[in-house]
């Protein structure tokens, strides 16, 4: 299978390149090139995708595999110009409205690419909407739409999942959030990856929430802390007017205790895993994401700068708090 990987230089993009050439495929990466490599044995192509897709026009594909994170105009460019066999636009569960009520479908309205404007959440997810019209207005049903949630694993930079395999691996008194029934899911970089390149081989098509299955967020976080943590090491609940006093912040950035939600979003990881799972998508266990993020987090520096994580004297204060 000759296959086009639009990105495939990191995390997501570089493990779906690096799969489908362990299959013995030929595959071409297309990007600048500015962000890292393509995997040994994918060839690179450098492209612009704001100059447009140059040579590339002119060439057919068994699979194309697009990975824009934003941008409306890169989506309707590529489904319109590449011939391909089978296409895969990599979404994200982003894209749904409310993230408060359990099942809820209804998206967010579709917004067009405005150079400067805020990258907010919301807006995230509507150019996403707009993404997934775009290849439907060409493609209609057949096309394979991946609405990815939280994804895990080596060569993850959001420090999301990686600052627990990093806290936990340290042992002592660990300060987790005191909500213990809260929903958590996550997928592996690895497997959504081998189930891209599965659905590219199958001509597997429909839109899913590429996503593993949902637990209390108690059972995540003590999953991380079985394969990473010392003995001895004690998981502190502390309550969320704790964590709002100390000015945590939930989720993700500077200060923050990830994989927590706050009300309104408490059910961002609570998606319904079971038609992705159908189709073949097949998750490894928590442990084992843990124990290879873990190895990923001492390769950049256990203490180095985060994206998000709560700092060694921020969580001593937390403890200190809770007693």
């Amino acid at each position: 299978m000759r296959m086009l990987v639009l990105g495939g230089t990191v995390f997501l993009g570089k493990a779906v390149a690096a799969e489908a050439v362990r299959r013995g495929h030929e595959v071409l990466c297309a990007a600048r090139g500015e962000s890292g490599r393509v995997p040994d044995g994918a060839a690179h192509v450098a492209v612009d995708r704001d100059r447009g897709l140059g040579a590339l026009a002119d060439e057919s594909f068994d699979a194309v595999v697009d990975l824009a994170t934003m941008s409306v105009t890169w989506v309707r460019e590529a489904v319109r110009t590449l011939r391909a066999g089978h296409w895969t636009f990599v979404s994200t569960c982003s894209v749904y409205a409310d993230h408060s009520t359990p099942g809820a479908r209804q998206t967010l309205p579709p917004l067009e690419d405005e150079p400067g404007a805020p990258n907010t959440p919301e807006r995230y997810g509507s150019v996403k909407v707009a993404s997934e019209n775009a290849v439907h207005e060409v493609r209609g049903d057949d096309a394979f739409i991946v609405r990815a949630g939280l994804i895990t694993g080596p060569g993850d930079k959001s420090d999301r999942f990686g600052y627990w395999a990093n806290r936990l691996s340290r042992g002592g008194r660990v300060a987790v959030p005191d909500t213990p029934d809260q929903p958590a899911q996550h997928v592996d970089v690895r497997d959504l990856a081998a189930w891209i390149v599965d659905s590219a081989e199958n001509r597997n098509t429909g839109t899913f929430d590429a996503i593993g299955p949902a637990n209390p967020l108690s059972l995540v976080l003590g999953e991380i802390a079985g394969a990473v943590a010392p003995q001895g090491t004690e998981l502190v609940r502390i309550p969320e007017p704790v964590l709002h006093e100390h000015g945590v912040a939930p989720w993700s950035g500077p200060r923050s205790l990830p994989l927590w939600l706050p009300d309104s979003h408490r059910c961002l990881m609570f998606r319904d895993a079971g038609p992705a799972l159908s189709a073949g998508l097949r998750p490894r266990p928590t442990a084992e994401t843990a124990l290879d993020s873990l190895e990923y987090e001492r390769a950049l520096g256990l203490d180095r700068p985060r994206r998000a994580g709560l700092p060694a004297a921020d969580e001593a204060a937390l403890l200190t708090a809770a007693g």
